[in-house]
């Protein structure tokens, strides 16, 4: 479905209703430019919509069936950029993606937007509140949706290393738990989180390059400073990743010593216990001839050697800090 589509000359809005292709020829013809949006659109929509326009068919299926990798590519004259929306649902600790294509010609730019992600409505009243950015062109719109969306990643980044706080400070907090499984799925989902931005580089890195010809000189300062941007929470996703892994090893090593702790504890229980088994083992026998087995001082001496024993042992464990 389209979401909305509009004629811009001197980077005002002029026309927003009416033919998109007629609105083309008279960018071309009179300057200006046109900006579609769609949403999740089919085959049909789409041929309707842009169908005269003779997008790639490459593109074209790209665009339909969704389900790509952050990335540029020229067909001809136009640019064909893709990047990922991210959603993070933090009551779940879930991420989800979606995906904006974007069809990038000196004349038109058209957006159709897949899944979930920051609505595109905003850019567009924002931007079109900077006319003198809007004569930029395309790219000028391209460069405030790629800023927003980034904008987006850094403030997921934010709410994710809030989690990761939090998970880090249950580890060390002294408890006898075990968070292996939260560790896990929160990994996981920075993995996914990381998987939807670090692809993005290389593209924007693309359109910053000074032998990238289509994008507008006075915009290559704007696309470096996203492009920073976009390193930076790419750093922060790696940064949050590897204190994750320190974190499971950390879990597991816990783990390990709590089952060490316990081992020696009933270690120890069954070293008191061996002392004075051995002894009324002993001295339980049936034989007729033992030593001191008829001194009437035998029973108190041996009870008060087996506490003795039980006692010196007790105490030994203890010090040790094995009971």
């Amino acid at each position: 479905m389209i979401v909305d589509s509009a004629l811009y000359q001197n980077g005002i809005r002029v026309k927003d209703s009416g033919d998109i292709s007629d609105f083309v020829d008279e960018a071309r013809k009179d300057g200006g430019f046109v900006w579609v949006g769609l949403s999740s659109p089919t085959q049909e929509e789409f041929d309707h919509v842009v169908g005269e326009l003779n997008f790639h068919p490459l593109a074209v299926e790209d665009a339909v069936s969704a389900q790509q990798r952050p990335k540029i590519e020229e067909y001809g004259g136009l640019t064909f950029f893709v990047l990922k929306t991210v959603f993070y649902n933090e009551s779940r600790s879930e991420i989800t993606t979606g995906e904006l294509m974007c069809f990038v010609d000196p004349h038109f730019i058209v957006i159709v937007r897949h899944g979930e992600g920051s609505p595109l409505a905003s850019v567009r009243h924002e931007i079109e509140a900077r006319p003198d950015f809007l004569t930029q062109g395309p790219f000028a719109v391209l460069h405030a949706v790629v800023d927003r969306v980034i904008d987006g990643y850094t403030t997921i980044a934010t709410e994710l290393e809030n989690d990761v706080i939090q998970l880090e400070n249950k580890v060390f907090g002294g408890t006898r738990q075990t968070f292996s499984q939260e560790i896990y799925f929160l990994k996981r989902e920075i993995i996914e989180y990381r998987h939807a931005i670090e692809p993005l580089v290389i593209p924007l890195q693309k359109l910053v390059s000074e032998t990238y010809q289509p994008t507008p000189h006075l915009l290559k300062p704007f696309f470096r400073d996203t492009l920073d941007h976009l390193q930076r929470a790419c750093e922060h996703a790696s940064g949050m990743d590897s204190l994750l892994s320190s974190a499971l090893q950390a879990d597991l090593a816990h783990i390990q010593v709590r089952q060490n702790e316990d081992v020696r504890r009933i270690s120890a229980w069954v070293a008191l216990a061996a002392g004075p088994t051995m002894i009324a083992g002993i001295y339980g026998m049936n034989f007729d001839f033992m030593p001191e087995l008829r001194w009437k001082f035998s029973y108190p001496l041996l009870l008060v050697g087996i506490t003795s024993l039980s006692a010196f042992l007790f105490y030994k464990f203890r010090k040790s800090e094995w009971l």
